[in-house]
C-alpha cells in the first residue's frame, strides 16, 4: 500500500498534520509526497517521514493529485489531500478497495451531467452519486482504468473558465475541473459495483456542523449520534493561512503540529499565535473568534429576516 498527496510551501503545515494523524493511528505504510514548490527547509524536515517526487510540470496542486501514484505504483493507493487530517483508522475502506474498487466519499452535494461524456470523450456516463477527490481509495486495476485517463482529461481542459480560473459558473459541467473530471471517469470505466461511496457526512468540511472533539489526543470526534468520521477536510480557505474561526480541525491541528508524540513537530514560531499553545494562543483565538463571529451575530440579530435573504442572495 502507499498514501500519496500533494503539498507546496503554503500547504506544508496541512501535509505534515495529515502525516503526523496517521502515524498516531497505527498508519505505517509509505507516505508519498509530490513536491510542488516546498522550501529546501521544508523538504530537508519532511525527507526521513517520506518519499519526496518532484512535480512532473508546473500547475496548481489539484491538477498534479495522480503524479506520485501513477510514478510509485502499489497494490492499494490512498490519495489524501493536504488538508486532511486523518481521526479513525482507515482499514476498512483500505479492505474495501483491495477487492479492485474505488472508494471514497460522497461529496455534500450532487453533480451529474450528460456532456461529461461528449466533452471528455468518455462515451456514454452513468448517474451514480458525486464524490469528493479529497480522499481516493484505489485497488487493484481501478486506479489502472482511472488515474491516468483522468489526468490526461483534466490537463485538456482550460482552467481559465472553471473554479481554480475564477471563470465559469457552478452549472458549468466542469466547473470543479478535476473532481468532475475524476466523477466522469470513473463513472465511465469502472461498473457500479466497484465504486464505494461512504456518506459525505464522514468526511466533513467546514463548518463541521454537529461534530465535537471528544479526545485530542486519540484525534476522535463524533456526532451527537456517535458516528466518527473517518476525516476532516478543511475545504476552502486554511487555518494556518486566514484568521478565522476556530473548529474542530484547528483544534487538532495545533495538537499534530506541536505535541512531543508526533512524528514530525514543527517549530511553534512557524505558526500564527492562534495556533500555538498557551495563554497568549488562547487569548488570540478568543479575540478571532469574536472578531469574526460578532458582526454576524449582530446581523441575525438586527437585520429583518426579508433583507437577510436579500443580502445572502447577493
Amino acid at each position: 500500500m502507499g498514501i500519496y498527496c500533494v503539498t507546496g510551501r503554503d500547504f506544508f503545515p496541512g501535509a505534515v498534520a495529515l502525516l503526523n494523524s496517521l502515524r498516531l493511528l497505527g498508519h505505517a505504510e509509505p507516505f508519498v509526497v509530490c513536491d510542488c514548490g516546498m522550501e529546501a527547509r521544508q523538504r530537508e524536515l519532511l525527507a526521513p517521514h517520506a518519499e519526496i517526487v518532484p512535480a512532473p510540470r508546473g500547475g496548481p496542486p489539484s491538477l498534479l493529485k495522480f503524479a506520485a501514484p501513477l510514478s510509485r505504483r502499489a497494490e492499494v493507493m490512498i490519495l489524501l489531500d493536504a488538508d486532511v487530517i486523518v481521526t479513525r483508522p482507515l482499514g476498512e475502506l483500505i479492505e474495501s478497495a483491495s477487492s479492485g474498487s474505488l472508494v471514497a466519499f460522497r461529496n455534500d452535494r450532487d453533480r451529474w451531467f450528460s456532456e461529461w461524456g461528449e466533452l471528455l470523450g468518455l462515451g456514454e456516463v452513468p448517474r451514480g452519486p458525486y464524490l469528493t477527490s479529497s480522499a481516493l481509495f484505489f485497488g487493484g486495476s481501478a486506479g489502472d482504468r482511472v488515474m491516468a485517463l483522468a489526468e490526461e482529461r483534466q490537463l485538456a481542459i482550460d482552467a481559465d473558465e472553471t473554479w481554480l480560473g475564477g471563470g465559469g459558473e457552478e452549472r458549468d459541467p466542469l466547473y470543479y475541473l478535476d473532481q468532475d473530471v475524476v466523477n466522469a471517469v470513473a463513472r465511465a470505466r469502472l461498473r457500479p459495483d466497484e465504486v464505494v461511496a461512504y456518506p459525505a457526512r464522514l468526511a466533513p468540511i467546514p463548518p463541521f456542523g454537529g461534530l465535537r472533539l471528544v479526545d485530542a489526543g486519540r484525534l476522535r470526534c463524533a456526532y451527537e449520534d456517535g458516528t466518527e468520521p473517518y476525516l476532516l477536510h478543511h475545504a476552502s480557505r486554511k487555518p494556518w493561512l486566514v484568521a478565522m474561526r476556530s473548529n474542530v480541525y484547528s483544534r487538532l491541528l495545533t495538537r499534530l503540529l506541536l505535541a512531543d508524540d508526533v512524528a514530525l513537530r514543527l517549530p511553534s514560531a512557524e505558526l500564527p499565535v492562534r495556533l500555538r499553545t498557551g495563554a497568549l494562543a488562547g487569548a488570540a483565538r478568543v479575540a478571532t473568534d469574536v472578531g469574526i463571529g460578532a458582526p454576524g451575530y449582530a446581523r441575525r440579530r438586527l437585520l429583518p429576516r426579508r433583507q437577510r435573504a436579500w443580502t445572502d442572495r447577493r
